[in-house]
């Protein structure tokens, strides 16, 4: 079932989508989700590219049967955490605190 939202609470609403606030938030969030995408596609294309036409050197060993494509493959696991714990870390220093004050003003308006 879908929650009607008053009028008021859209009007509210819509004056916290129009702050600066709110323009910086959806900007910083954008600044570091964009390019961190982009890149990390980019990671995960060269490695499929990679597993198709340089088979030979993602057949060359590394350590005992251990190969450049199965380190490839791990590194992308390593590299989907760390963007997570990164994101994660700059959410909280950075967009969480813009979002708690407008989530503030936002049901302080409402409750009146």
């Amino acid at each position: 079932m879908v929650e009607q939202i008053s009028p008021e609470a859209h009007e509210e609403y819509q004056r916290i989508h129009a702050t600066e606030d709110f323009a910086e938030l959806k900007s910083s969030y954008l600044r570091f989700v964009v390019p961190l995408t982009i890149a990390f596609m980019a990671w995960y294309l060269l490695y499929v590219v990679m597993s198709n036409w340089a088979t030979g050197f993602m057949d060359t060993k590394v350590v005992g049967n251990i190969n450049v494509a199965l380190i490839f493959g791990l590194l992308q696991f390593v590299t989907t955490f760390g963007i997570a714990i990164w994101y994660a870390r700059f959410a909280a220093a950075r967009m969480d605190p813009i979002a708690d004050r407008l989530r503030d003003q936002y049901e302080t308006e409402i409750e009146r």
